[in-house]
């Protein structure tokens, strides 16, 4: 049998980071989603508490904890803030993990001390207006000629790149074809600043709106031949390997916001009195939220199951698509009902539920849609 029982010191870590959730991140969690700034004390609290270090060997200056750690960090988080969640998860996922995983020598011992401390943030550039999911689609390119890289194009919806603290963005681009005729795509490590690279003005989200997220464009910005990340031609199937990784973490978050939409149904309807009594002794809310925390178990269930998978050294493609469907789902099925229940308040930006009805949607969408998770769950299955 599965043994899901967490250790006396993973139960801690949860303690640690529920705490700091409800007694930091909480309180300005309102006012950082109305002006739509990005939570740089929330930030330097996370980073003073080693969580952006935690699935690092702490040679790099990380915590010496593994990837589950960081997935039980980031649902306790997102239970109270989806962008402080996902700031933390882009983080490490998208910009320490790539240099961790692909990284020379060198690379890591520049890089990595950086990131882990969360002195600093890094952000990772695939994503195109027609190019995500389709590698062919790719348009950016990367020039090498006498030592150095010359890149060109723009890319979209790119999490961490452009706050006060990013210092390096992971591109992917074209750099030349392969004998089968298809692009051959690379990842190069562009320090921030560097001349031509521009994050553009940051999008105006539907949710989200504490998480730093913007366009980039590359206008002859040139770096280094050594910033080559891994093998040349390896980028994009490097990257499929991180998303893989991601999308349990991003499970964990959407399970996160699920609970989170729980908790503060849980707490409303006991508090709310109609006709007399709580609405909380009304069947159909008890139910509504009774099948809210059924999607909660099992949509954790599935990510503690890839994520056991992934630390065994056990295929789990398959396991991560799941987990991260099921979540994505639970997610955004709870932020509606929570708002139900609700009612007229659940439609009132300063209380969670309706945060979190906003913010769930993209669950459904970032780090691959559910489409793509069906597309990976049939494929795995022979389909």
């Amino acid at each position: 049998m599965l043994d899901t029982r967490l250790t006396d010191e993973q139960l801690q870590l949860k303690k640690t980071v529920e705490e700091f959730a409800r007694e930091v991140v909480a309180p300005v969690s309102y006012q950082h989603d109305r002006d739509e700034t990005f939570p740089y004390e929330v930030v330097r609290g996370m980073a003073e508490m080693g969580l952006f270090g935690l699935p690092f060997p702490e040679e790099y200056g990380g915590m010496g904890g593994d990837y589950f750690a960081l997935c039980l960090a980031i649902e306790e988080l997102a239970r109270v803030d989806q962008s402080v969640a996902i700031t933390l998860e882009a983080g490490c996922s998208l910009g320490a993990m790539p240099v961790y995983r692909f990284g020379s020598e060198a690379q890591k011992q520049e890089w990595l001390p950086l990131l882990t401390s969360g002195q600093a943030l890094g952000a990772f550039g695939l994503t195109e207006a027609g190019a995500g999911s389709d590698a062919g689609g790719t348009r950016t390119t990367a020039v090498l000629a006498d030592g150095q890289w010359t890149i060109n194009g723009s890319k979209a919806f790119i999490t961490n790149s452009g706050t006060d603290i990013t210092r390096l963005v992971t591109v992917t681009a074209v750099t030349g074809q392969l004998a089968d005729g298809r692009k051959e795509i690379s990842s190069i490590l562009v320090p921030v600043p560097t001349p031509g690279f521009t994050a553009e003005p940051a999008y105006d989200k539907v949710g989200w709106h504490a998480s730093d997220t913007h366009p980039l464009s590359f206008d002859d910005v040139r770096v280094p031949e050594e910033n080559l990340l891994g093998e040349r031609g390896r980028g994009y199937a490097n990257f499929l390997r991180i998303l893989d990784e991601g999308r349990i973490a991003i499970a964990a978050l959407s399970v996160g916001a699920a609970q989170g939409c729980v908790d503060e149904s849980v707490r409303y309807a006991r508090e709310r009195s109609a006709f007399g009594r709580p609405i909380v002794q009304n069947q159909a809310i008890a139910f509504k939220i009774a099948r809210m925390e059924a999607r909660v178990l099992a949509a954790r269930a599935a990510y503690y199951d890839a994520a056991a998978r992934m630390l065994a050294g056990l295929p789990f493609k398959k396991e991560a698509a799941v987990a991260k469907l099921v979540a994505g789902e639970a997610a955004m099925d709870n932020a509606r009902d929570a708002t139900q229940v609700h009612g007229g308040y659940g439609f009132m930006n300063e209380y969670p539920v309706a945060r979190h009805y906003r913010d769930s949607k993209i669950l459904e969408v970032g780090e691959g849609t559910t489409e793509v998770q069906l597309m990976l769950i049939a494929r795995e299955l022979g389909l």
